[in-house]
């Protein structure tokens, strides 16, 4: 998952937009490193058309979040995804929408 953040940071548009350098990506990297919860994956979530989300789907799960913050589309809208996730009391939601739950609380 870091790698993936890492290449999402490093695409031009967003570095462009953001003015991030290679230096607040490593960074970022080592601090979400130091702070977060490892997950350990098997590979034994396959419900998504794209194996990547397979990988994001199944660290939500079994990292017992409350919420997955994507835009991405697959994850968003696909019905399997959404009724795996639900059982696992997972809700996906928008960047925009984390953050006003992040104000609420």
């Amino acid at each position: 998952m870091l790698f993936e953040l890492a290449a999402v940071l490093s695409r031009p548009r967003i570095r462009d937009k953001y003015s991030i350098s290679a230096d607040d990506i490593k960074e970022l990297l080592e601090l979400v490193d130091e702070r977060s919860e490892h997950v350990f994956l098997e590979g034994d979530v396959v419900v998504c058309r794209d194996a990547d989300d397979n990988m994001v789907i199944e660290t939500a799960i079994k990292g017992q979040v409350a919420y997955l913050v994507t835009r991405d589309d697959d994850i968003k809208h696909d019905k399997k995804v959404s009724a795996l996730l639900s059982q696992h009391k997972v809700t996906v939601i928008t960047i925009s929408k984390f953050l006003s739950v992040l104000e609420e609380n």
